[in-house]
């Protein structure tokens, strides 16, 4: 945190209501007459402070202002995120970062998704890093691929991969085969995305490939993706995992197969019902069945 000669500094900005109201009237004519002095970083840290008002709508129009002014509040911005003792301000300088979107505040999101006591300052670490785009696609898969990160920053990682879409498709393709199971998975959940996008054939491929993986997590993955996917030409695929001798992953194919509701998969399923030993399993096989006969009974009807 903050030493105590930087918090005295900022106590010191402190301000009243009717001084933070001023200074954003001034603030605000200046950016619409196109006036704002962007090397004005003592305005710009005045501004910053600001964010601890008590009154949502002040911060919130701080926050926009700061948006507008972009990048060059960017450094100021990350010293807040990174040191600043309120916590309210902590979380609406990420926030802005998320506005401005500036690559070289990564490591600072990074630092404060994984270290910050603050939820909210760690989510909107992560908005911020989705929000970046391709530049974060690196330190969120690292963190990924750590054993010494929680899994809620796992999760968030994740997350953030998934918003970021197809413009981490470069990265996610190398880093399908990453020797960790737990990026691998992350990296089906994200290429699924890029799939659901319908500009990417090779997304839906390596969707397919997945379903071979050495790794149980990746395999119900990539078949609970392709199912929600609907993705008919992987039936095949989903039919030959219904005697994998993993009955989790058998599990995972019978789902996938009742979400996209074909047909053709009918009699393969009832073919693995006489042969289904786990109860579970069973379970699952026959809703894939019921459901699909429904959709047929349905269909035939329209």
């Amino acid at each position: 945190m903050l030493n105590s000669e930087t918090q005295s500094g900022a106590d010191s900005l402190s301000l009243s209501h009717a001084e933070t109201d001023a200074l954003f009237a001034a603030v605000s004519e200046q950016l619409s007459l196109n006036t704002f002095n962007p090397d004005d970083q003592e305005l710009i840290q005045r501004m910053v402070e600001s964010m601890g008002d008590s009154r949502g709508m002040v911060r919130l129009s701080f926050a926009e202002a700061l948006g507008k002014i972009g990048k060059p509040a960017t450094p100021l911005l990350m010293e807040a995120v990174a040191n600043h003792p309120n916590p309210v301000v902590r979380r609406a300088s990420a926030k802005t970062l998320t506005l401005i979107a500036d690559p070289i505040a990564v490591p600072t999101l990074v630092n404060a998704l994984l270290n910050d006591e603050d939820t909210v300052v760690k989510t909107s670490a992560v908005g911020g890093l989705a929000k970046i785009g391709e530049a974060a696609v690196p330190a969120l898969l690292k963190i990924l691929a750590s054993t010494e990160y929680p899994e809620s920053a796992k999760g968030h990682a994740i997350w953030a991969l998934g918003f970021i879409g197809a413009e981490a498709k470069e990265h996610l393709y190398r880093e399908i085969n990453s020797d960790s199971a737990e990026v691998r998975a992350a990296v089906v959940g994200a290429i699924a995305k890029i799939a659901q996008e319908g500009t990417e054939e090779g997304a839906f491929h390596i969707l397919v490939n997945a379903l071979t993986d050495s790794s149980l997590i990746v395999r119900c993955e990539a078949a609970s993706a392709l199912g929600s996917l609907a993705y008919q030409p992987a039936i095949p695929n989903l039919v030959e995992l219904l005697h994998h001798a993993d009955w989790e992953t058998r599990k995972a194919a019978a789902l996938a197969l009742m979400k996209i509701g074909d047909r053709t998969a009918l009699e393969p399923l009832q073919a693995a019902l006489t042969e289904e030993k786990e109860a579970g399993v069973q379970a699952v096989i026959k809703l894939a069945i019921s459901q699909i006969e429904r959709q047929l009974e349905e269909d035939a009807w329209e």
